[in-house]
Formats: C-alpha cells, sequence, structure tokens
C-alpha cells in the first residue's frame, strides 16, 4: 500500500510544476471517481449521494460529497491544504540584459530558500491567456503551459571570486536571482529586416525564425517563442500570462532501502494529494455514502505561502460561500447554516518540522516529529495554529482506533512559529478546527524530502476521518 500511494504521489508531483497544474491533476482525478464540476457563477442543483467540486481560479479547488442521509444544518468534514509553494514568478516585464547575457526576471514568492535555487537547471511553467479566431469573433481563453527541457539557470559566482562566500551565502534577490536564458551572441546572429519594417531574429530554435511581436519590448522573443509553441498559438496571442520558474530535476523515490521521497513542492502538494485521495477512495464504491449524515469536503487554497488574502486564498469567502450555498440548496432556512457551522470540524493539512540531525538544538526537547511516525498534530498557546484540546483528542482517537502513529509539535519559545490556513479558517468561518502535517527536512527549498511511510499514514488517517467523524462527534459533549 505505501509504495503504491506514495508511487501515485510522485506522479502527481511530477505532474504538478505549479498551482494550475496542481488543480488540473485533481479535476482529473475527481472526474474519472465521478464527481461533476460544477460553476460558481450558476446556480447549484445538488443531490444526496451525489459528488461535485468547482475550481475558482483554477488555481484552488473545492470538492465534496452529499450524504445519503444529509439533510441542511448537519456538519462538514473538511480536509483543507494549499497548492502553492514558494517560487520565483517571472515579473509583468521580464526582458533583462547584461553583460552579454539575456535574463529573465523574476520576483520571488513565498519566503523560499533562494540559495537552493542557484546552478539548478530550470524550465517555465504556467498559464497564458490568449485570444483566440472563431468564426469571426474574437475570444479569450485561459490555456496551462509548461516547457519540459531546461532552458535557464541561475549560476552561482566562483569561489576564486568571492573567497568568504563559505563563511555565509547572501542573496541579494534584486541583482543575483535572475536566471540566465541564452546569450546574445546567439540572439544577435541573422537579423535580417523584414517587408514590413519589423526585425526578425533568425537563430537555430528548431529552424524556426523568432519574430519581434508586440511584447518583445516587454519579453524576451525567443521565451514568447517557446511558450507560443508550446501552447500551439502564435506569440501575437498571448495577452497575458502568470508564469514561474521550475526545477526540471523529477521527484523521485530513494534512500537506500527506498524510504524517502525527494521532490520540489512537498509543501504542500502531499498534504493535499493525500487529502484527496483519501476523499475520492472513501466515496468510491455506491454504499460509501449510504449511511452518511454530513458532506465530506476536501479544500485545496491557492497563495497560503503568502498570506491567503486574495480572491481564491483561505481568507475570502470560498470555503464559507460553498457551505452557504451546499445548505441552501437544500434548504431556504437561513438559521441551518450557523448551526451547519458548528457541527463541522476542520483538519489544516499542511506539511511540519521533522527532527533534522544536524540541527537537533532547533527543537523543543519533547516536541521532535520523526518521519516514519505519522501526522503530527500542531499546538500553539499564541494561535499560530488553530489546534485546541477537542480538535487533538478527535483527530488522535481516529488514529488510536486504526492503529496509526500520531505525534505532537510545539516550537521553541525562544524561536517564531509558522502558521496555516488553520487560524485564518477557524477564525473567519467559526469552525472547529486541528492543524496537521506529515514531517518533512528541506522545507521551502527547491528540493525538499519526506517519508513514503508517512505518505501513507497521511492518507489512511485522512480516510478514516472522513468515513467515521460523524460518529465519533456524536459522542462528543462541550457547550452544554
Amino acid at each position: 500500500m505505501e509504495s503504491s500511494v506514495a508511487a501515485d504521489l510522485v506522479n502527481f508531483l511530477n505532474a504538478s510544476p505549479t498551482a494550475f497544474h496542481a488543480v488540473e491533476e485533481a479535476k482529473k482525478k475527481l472526474r474519472s471517481a465521478g464527481y461533476e464540476q460544477i460553476s460558481e457563477r450558476e446556480d447549484w442543483d445538488l443531490e444526496a449521494g451525489k459528488k461535485y467540486f468547482f475550481t475558482r481560479n483554477h488555481s484552488t479547488i473545492v470538492a465534496f460529497a452529499i450524504g445519503q442521509k444529509y439533510v441542511a444544518g448537519n456538519g462538514f468534514y473538511i480536509v483543507g491544504a494549499h497548492t502553492d509553494s514558494p517560487c520565483l514568478k517571472v515579473k509583468p516585464v521580464s526582458k533583462v540584459s547584461k553583460g552579454g547575457f539575456l535574463e529573465v526576471g523574476v520576483q520571488t514568492y513565498g519566503s523560499g530558500l533562494w540559495h537552493t535555487w542557484f546552478d539548478r537547471d530550470l524550465s517555465i511553467a504556467g498559464r497564458i491567456i490568449i485570444r483566440e479566431q472563431k468564426d469571426g469573433s474574437e475570444s479569450y481563453s485561459h490555456r496551462l503551459v509548461r516547457i519540459e527541457e531546461p532552458i535557464m539557470r541561475i549560476p552561482t559566482l566562483a569561489i576564486h571570486l568571492d573567497r568568504g562566500v563559505n563563511d555565509g551565502f547572501k542573496v541579494n534577490t534584486q541583482s543575483q536571482l535572475a536566471p540566465v536564458f541564452a546569450t546574445s551572441v546567439k540572439a544577435d546572429i541573422n537579423k535580417p529586416v523584414a517587408e514590413n519594417g519589423s526585425v526578425e531574429n533568425e537563430v537555430p530554435t528548431d529552424g524556426k525564425k523568432i519574430k519581434e511581436t508586440k511584447n518583445s519590448q516587454k519579453h524576451h522573443s525567443f521565451l514568447l517563442q517557446l511558450i507560443a509553441t508550446q501552447t500551439g498559438c502564435e506569440p501575437d496571442d498571448i495577452c497575458d500570462f502568470e508564469l514561474q520558474a521550475c526545477d526540471t530535476q523529477p521527484s523521485i523515490i530513494g534512500g537506500a532501502v527506498k524510504e524517502f521521497i525527494f521532490s520540489g513542492r512537498l509543501d504542500n502538494l502531499c498534504m493535499s494529494f493525500c487529502s484527496l485521495k483519501a476523499l475520492i477512495e472513501s466515496t468510491s464504491s455506491e454504499s460509501s455514502l449510504q449511511d452518511e449524515i454530513g458532506v465530506r469536503m476536501v479544500a485545496l487554497f491557492d497563495h497560503e505561502e503568502v498570506g491567503s488574502s486574495s480572491a481564491q486564498g483561505a481568507g475570502s469567502p470560498v470555503m464559507f460561500d460553498a457551505l452557504s450555498r451546499i445548505t441552501s440548496s437544500f434548504s431556504s432556512d437561513a438559521k441551518l447554516l450557523p448551526k451547519s457551522i458548528q457541527r463541522s470540524f476542520l483538519v489544516s493539512a499542511d506539511m511540519a518540522h521533522a527532527l533534522h540531525p544536524n540541527y537537533m538544538d532547533k527543537h523543543e526537547e519533547n516536541h521532535q516529529p520523526k518521519m516514519h511516525s505519522g501526522l503530527v498534530i500542531k499546538h500553539n498557546a499564541n494561535q499560530r495554529y488553530a489546534t485546541n484540546a477537542v480538535t487533538s483528542f478527535v483527530f488522535r482517537e481516529i488514529a488510536t482506533k486504526h492503529g496509526l502513529p500520531i505525534q505532537d509539535f510545539v516550537v521553541r519559545n525562544d524561536m517564531p512559529c509558522g502558521s496555516t490556513i488553520g487560524p485564518i479558517l477557524a477564525s473567519g468561518v467559526g469552525i472547529r478546527t486541528v492543524d496537521v502535517g506529515a514531517p518533512q527536512l528541506s522545507m521551502h527549498s527547491i528540493r525538499e524530502m519526506c517519508a513514503v511511510d508517512d505518505v501513507k499514514h497521511s492518507y489512511k488517517h485522512f480516510k478514516a476521518f472522513y468515513e467515521e467523524f460523524s460518529q465519533l462527534d456524536a459522542k462528543i459533549t462541550v457547550d452544554i
């Protein structure tokens, strides 16, 4: 089981260089599992026992399965994660020429370990907005794009020119982090003037001429042509884009005994995948929802790495809107939604910090999450995590029942604590929340690592949560 789940995760990671691609992969999995796509722009005609999903901005996706015995006012059982990871995003004007090189201007997204991006074989992926002509009318569409081969690199400075580099590598993210794309020598080869006076650059790129376009003042013509060729359009059809640099090294299962996953974006595509797979598998048979009184849901948000304050982030109304619209599809009584929220439960799933053997002093002595030891329940008295005694008990009780390992994490008092979508949704929606995550090393590096066993544990734990929460919750009494 563990190798199968881990292998599926690796495939998901390799198909998901960006949040847009991750959502596309999630859509494929949901459709093949019988989930019906609905739109936030349309009315929803929902039925008990059926399964649905919708996307927002194609970077956030929410999927849910309605129990056969669901009635308005019953609870929602949700696992929430995020689709984004720290990366280098292409600037709106990316054309940079310095010292005989063509570079691509990028801006930092999130809090990445930027030194790990040096000397990596990089490519580009994301989405573009293109202009299309059909039957004499003009329309615009969003297309995903990914250039597979390495086309860029951020070279480090030789130690001979920076003797003190090993005393501390400091990166100036404005001046030292632009990927090298080409040399101007090659770009200047053979520049015939076209009949209309525009410049054409004839260079060895699959034998095609690289033409100056209306966007050539903002972006290198080479780059625009590569994107257009990959998408099957002309460079002038590209109206805008959201692109980012991507590592071309594939995700892989590794280690001396094949116990690790080496990959980028484990934070947080690992939790996104495990929660999605758990929802799909917990609703796969005809009888899966037969006795279910609630709604099982997965919500994968964009922009967690930059604070979640966007139309598609966890700070937006997207989850509240979903709960509201599902409830109102079964009853027009507005009083039922607050009742439903109080019967609901959110598992905020975001990767956790495993104990690092070379930096053991960075962990609190009694809270040292280890690989192969299951999901980590995250606690913070100052509410950087939303876990409390009730919510941690619920999640721990499910683990105990299924013989699954479980761990606890508290940050050292003399160190700042990170946060997740948990407190944002707990305070914004009013839903009971537990913060958890699988342990990993090298968080926010271009290349991270986690344990194969913990992928299996996470999937099983989330699946058990979906299948058993309603019965467990009925036994818990708090506010009486």
